[in-house]
């Protein structure tokens, strides 16, 4: 099965270990020969089942963590509670925990199809999916959270509703550095800005040069010329991006990838 993670500059198609299984045990071995030559690690297994069913436990396994951690989001955005900070806490403990993080939504090709691919088939053999029917819908919900949070934000401190408000969006792309726009969160944050809630949006990505949505095209706007808007909501965090020339030029900021790693500013607001 694939292992490709957009983006990461740590591993990449050499040094990522390769799960292969064949058909027969001829199969294996050419496979294995195959990969050999491009891949350091090559990982046996015993048949095309088990290395299929790796792949969606990979992906199962984030989609669910992610889940897990959107819906804390939720929940400490009640209480008044920095989730940022909590998981940095929970961070410390040795064993036990693994860090996932919330944010806006799911994207990319696989996270938030594959987990489907194995709901679809264990439901003909009469077996609920729970774990990742839960997933999928906190997962889901987050655009619309973040929508939510804008329109308050926007309510609370400037007295404007988002039909009379200007959004800068920065990153539309569905994870850091890449340019993979593919069930990007971002892109249906865009959308309901502007087709259901009538807010003027603009979007600055350094590796989504354009993109297309059902009202139009939109160009990314140039970093150094910021466009006047009410507010900024952060969607992708790039590297690449001087996210201190933004905390200077923006009344209001809806943080939703923790940037600013806890900085704390009266017009800065997070997830």
């Amino acid at each position: 099965p694939e292992r490709v993670d957009p983006g990461n500059k740590m591993y990449q198609i050499h040094n990522t270990p390769k799960v292969v299984g064949g058909v027969s045990a001829a199969c294996l071995e050419l496979a294995q020969l195959l990969y050999g030559k491009i891949v350091q690690t090559i990982f046996p297994v015993s048949s095309v089942e088990v290395a299929e069913m790796t792949k969606l436990l990979e992906n199962t396994y984030r989609a669910v963590n992610i889940g897990l951690v959107n819906e804390m989001a939720l929940m400490c955005d009640r209480l008044g509670i920095n989730i940022w900070e909590v998981i940095e806490a929970a961070k410390t403990k040795p064993f036990g925990f693994m860090p996932f993080y919330p944010g806006p939504g799911i994207g990319g090709h696989c996270i938030p199809l594959d987990p489907h691919y194995l709901a679809w088939k264990v439901r003909s053999f009469n077996l609920e999916p729970r774990f990742i029917e839960l997933a999928d819908a906190i997962n889901s919900r987050m655009p619309e959270f973040v929508i939510s949070k804008v329109a308050h934000l926007l309510n609370v401190n400037l007295s404007k509703a988002l039909s009379a408000s200007r959004v800068f969006v920065m990153g539309i792309a569905y994870k850091r550095d890449t340019n993979d726009c593919r069930e990007s969160p971002a892109t249906y944050i865009i959308e309901k800005l502007v087709c259901e809630n009538k807010a003027t949006v603009f979007y600055h990505d350094p590796y989504c040069p354009r993109a297309n949505f059902s009202f139009g095209e939109l160009e990314s706007v140039a970093l150094e010329s910021l466009p006047k808007a009410d507010i900024c909501l952060i969607l992708t965090d790039h590297s690449t991006v001087d996210y201190k020339t933004i905390a200077k030029n923006y009344k209001l900021i809806l943080d939703t990838r923790n940037v600013f790693r806890g900085l704390k500013q009266p017009q800065l607001f997070y997830l």
